[in-house]
Formats: C-alpha cells, structure tokens, sequence
C-alpha cells in the first residue's frame, strides 16, 4: 500500500467516525492471524453477515494468547483486535463478565452503526469460552 492509499484509508475511517486507536489496530491488524495449536477455536456469523473466528490458548484457567480473523468490515477488525487485547492474560471468569461497553470504552467510541461488531466480537468470545468448557469437561 502507497503512502496515499494508507492515508486516504486513513481519513476514510475518521470521517466514518473511527477513534485513532481504533485506526491504528485496523492499519496494523492487531491480533488478526492465527495460534498454533490453540486450546479453543471458534467461528460465528452474526445477522448483519459479518463472520469473525476467536482462538485462544488457555493455560489453566487464564488466557495467554489470543487471535482472530474476520469477513467484515473495519467496525469487526477493531471489535476483535481491541476485544483480544483485552482478554489476553485475563481467566475465563473475567473475559466472560468484559461487556461491549468495556470494548467500546477501550476503542474510544464507536459509531452507534457498528455496536453490532462489537456485539459479534463478544458473543464469538462467549461461546469459544463455552465450547471450551464443554470440551474440557468431557475430558
């Protein structure tokens, strides 16, 4: 990508009202990839189409790692980087109780457009933690 190209994305996500952190983990796809071997992977497509994918390794109850891929726009890249960055060397108790408020708060705002990337970032969250637990506890 040219200089021009990255700062008319740039200015293309500050006037689709995106916070400057929110700029920066999509330009700089943070925690957008994949774990080797991750303890728990999960997949999940929201209403509005959107599909983002949670891994995390987990060592004992506690997150040590945590990645994600998405098909969606930028409202889903910055719900899942900032929801990732949150989470990591978090338990499972805490990153289930973090809400979208929290994301949203840690982004700076967000669009009242795109609360739904959010709202698709926790629930991936909620039910790899969930697929996880039920794997865990049939040994």
């Amino acid at each position: 990508m040219s200089i021009a190209e990255g700062k008319g994305q740039v200015d293309l996500l500050k006037s689709s009202g995106y916070s400057d952190r929110a700029i920066e983990y999509f330009i700089n796809k943070v925690n957008v990839g994949e774990i080797e071997k991750p303890s728990v992977s999960y997949a999940f497509t929201g209403p509005c189409g959107d599909t983002m994918q949670i891994q995390l390794k987990i060592n004992g109850s506690r997150i040590t790692e945590a990645k994600f891929q998405a098909i969606g726009c930028a409202g889903a890249f910055t719900s899942g980087s900032a929801l990732t960055k949150i989470i990591k060397g978090k338990t499972l108790e805490h990153a289930e109780k973090i809400g979208e408020k929290e994301v949203i708060d840690h982004l700076g705002g967000m669009s009242a457009a795109k609360f739904h990337c959010v709202c698709l970032a926790k629930r991936t969250l909620d039910q790899a933690i969930e697929q996880y637990r039920k794997a865990k506890s049939k040994g």
